[in-house]
């Protein structure tokens, strides 16, 4: 699988993506010239998809991999943990099984661990100072989750100050484990413990041995600043996102990384002419004109990782849904419907899963989606075909450098699986929360709000000695007392014996709900109406009308305006001339046609003649004059009115 990783930085943010091929590994290739680089510019990025994308914000940056001198604020042996204080606004988390004291034997407890085991408050006091290190960034709620089994990082070697021993990845085939371990045994690790990478498949003894002294020096930086620094505080910062990426995922079949930003091409420079001096050739400026992510068609996928629903090739989809404890994943068949006259059922619903458990991967990794994850497959009659799926999604898994367990299918189809969760995701990073709905997906209908608010009109009515009342809530929900000639409001009134008007604008929250005014009914009214009879205004003529053939609609925040003979005007903005004007519909005039002489019998203009209740934005406290034309071309035209 070769591998390219783009970094773009801006002022605001460092995007990095990774991008994979499938083939053969190719021999590495030398630093492009300028013609090279012309050439391929048209495409840059053809023949391979993007498989991880990761953001960073400044000011926002991931505190995994930072070291902190921390302060143990409180001890809790119900929960078997501690809470650091770390310098952040949120303790740290500090797990009874994360605890390493040197000279201290601490047994591994966990759950359901004997009642003889050593408690946590026999091995950490309240006000204690110890050295943690950030295995898992905050996330929502939770502080970061911390360890005293401190490691630092380098391209082929974990070394873990506290460790004993060496491990080697297990991504290795046996073959190279077995070698890296013989060339570990004559390493001196100063009674420390060290763990192999992926990335040091193909390496000598030399490279090990240089990266250790790299290492070593890191170490000795960092005892230094622990004896020299007051808790709470920062001792070792992880090296920033860009470096983390290219040095986590180099291998064989690394081909280059592109930079657009010359400081941090600078950095990866250094940190490889530091570490693996072999590799600088294949950091490269990016130089062109058209953006860097643009090019390569980043942009457009890591725009796709918010939308809810996946395409798969044949036809099918996913729907990807986030909830508080778990990620839910259903594959749905689509518009496919198999392949050829004699297309089986069983046949389509496999071809559509295996599709399907390719492409979940691939979210995943995008996504780079967290914790517990259920996919929820079509059902598969035969044992065979439900194999093929989870041999296909754990094949599709190897290449996810994150640590990941799948359960076995279920017979209802569903597979259970984790995938850990060390950093906010792209799509907690770019989104908040919606303000409207709060992150639930849903909000309450027009119809239940009226409903709602009809109950607080029937107890104000109770309340107040006016006889009239001005109330102020979105146009939309009026419209459920307004429509249908006005039936549910004359209701509300017959029964309570008061007036009411309405106002307000599509800008209110739907549940806005305020009495504006309490009054006779007069002063109510000569408030609330939006227009005088004789007014010139612009309006937007925005439909037919429905029962008058010839006359028009417009509207100004819910409240209607028929304009007569004006269906020819439908989608122009005309200066009209209002007519009549009652409480939820007024009855205008093209300005620049002679009016008609008298309205049919059959105007929709009922609620014109008679009382009824009306919406509004603005509002006037006295009665405005009649506006010429010219006038109301500057006085009106602005707000559409």
């Amino acid at each position: 699988m070769k591998k390219q990783v783009l970094v773009s930085v801006d002022r605001g943010e460092t995007r990095v993506a990774l991008l994979e091929r499938a083939g053969d590994p190719a021999p590495r290739p030398a630093a492009p010239t300028t013609a090279r680089r012309r050439r391929r510019s048209a495409n840059p990025g053809a023949g391979y998809a993007v498989a991880e994308l990761y953001l960073e914000r400044r000011g926002n940056r991931s505190i995994v991999g930072n070291i902190y001198k921390g302060r143990v604020d409180n001890v809790l042996p119900g929960l078997e943990a501690a809470f650091v204080d770390i310098g952040l606004d949120k303790n740290g988390f500090l797990h009874v099984d994360e605890i390493v004291l040197p000279g201290v034997e601490a047994p591994r407890r966990g759950r359901g661990s004997g009642r003889d085991a050593a408690q946590i408050g026999d091995l950490l006091k309240p006000g204690q100072d110890i050295v943690v290190q950030v295995v898992k960034d905050p996330l929502k709620t939770k502080g970061a989750r911390l360890s005293m089994d401190l490691t630092i990082a380098g391209r082929y070697m974990v070394l873990a100050p506290f460790g004993e021993g060496v491990g080697v990845s297990r991504r290795l085939d046996e073959r190279e484990r077995e070698r890296l371990r013989k060339e570990a045994a004559k390493l001196d690790l100063h009674s420390a413990g060290a763990i192999i990478r992926t990335a040091a498949q193909g390496a000598k003894r030399a490279d090990l041995e240089r990266e250790l002294l790299y290492l070593f020096k890191l170490n000795e930086v960092l005892g230094k600043r622990v004896a020299e620094t007051e808790a709470p505080a920062l001792v070792f910062q992880e090296a920033d996102l860009s470096v983390r990426v290219v040095r986590d995922i180099y291998s064989g079949e690394f081909e280059r990384a592109i930079v657009d930003d010359e400081k941090q091409h600078h950095r990866l420079v250094s940190f490889f002419a530091r570490t693996a001096p072999e590799l600088v050739d294949l950091v490269e400026l990016w130089s062109e004109e058209r953006p860097l992510f643009e090019a390569f068609g980043v942009d457009r996928v890591l725009d796709s990782t918010l939308s809810r629903r996946v395409d798969l090739p044949s036809g099918g989809y996913l729907v990807i849904d986030y909830a508080e404890a778990l990620t839910v994943i259903d594959v749905n068949s689509g518009s496919f419907t198999g392949k050829g006259k004699s297309a089986r059922l069983e046949d389509t619903i496999t071809k559509t899963n295996l599709e399907a458990a390719e492409e979940v991967v691939r979210q995943l990794r995008l996504r780079d989606i967290g914790g517990i994850i259920v996919i929820d497959f079509i059902d598969m009659a035969r044992a065979k075909n439900r194999d093929a799926v989870l041999k296909t999604l754990r094949k599709a898994l190897d290449e996810d450098r994150t640590k990941t367990f799948v359960v076995e299918i279920s017979p209802l189809g569903l597979v259970e699986m984790t995938r850990q969760n060390v950093t906010e995701g792209v799509r907690e990073i770019m989104t908040r929360p919606c303000p409207t709905c709060h992150g639930e997906g849903v909000i309450k209908s027009e119809e239940t709000i009226a409903i709602e608010f009809e109950r607080r009109m029937r107890e104000l009515a109770t309340k107040v000695s006016a006889e009239a009342l001005l109330i102020q809530m979105n146009p939309r929900v009026s419209q459920e007392f307004t429509g249908h000639d006005a039936r549910v409001l004359r209701a509300i009134e017959a029964e309570t014996g008061k007036w009411f008007h309405f106002e307000g604008s599509e800008g209110l929250p739907l549940d806005h709900f305020a009495v504006l005014m309490e009054a006779d009914r007069q002063q109510v009214l000569e408030r609330a109406l939006p227009f005088r009879e004789g007014e010139e205004v612009y309006l937007e003529i925005i439909e037919p009308h429905m029962y008058s053939a010839g006359d028009a609609v417009a509207k100004v925040d819910g409240y209607i305006i028929c304009v007569r003979n004006a269906d020819a005007a439908v989608g122009q903005k005309r200066l009209v001339r209002i007519e009549q004007v009652g409480r939820t519909e007024a009855v205008a005039v093209l300005i620049d046609q002679p009016p008609p002489a008298a309205p049919s019998a059959d105007a929709p203009a009922s609620d014109t003649v008679e009382s009824s209740v009306r919406h509004r934005g603005r509002r006037s406290t006295a009665r405005r004059p009649t506006v010429t034309a010219g006038a109301a071309t500057a006085a009106h035209e602005p707000s559409s009115e």
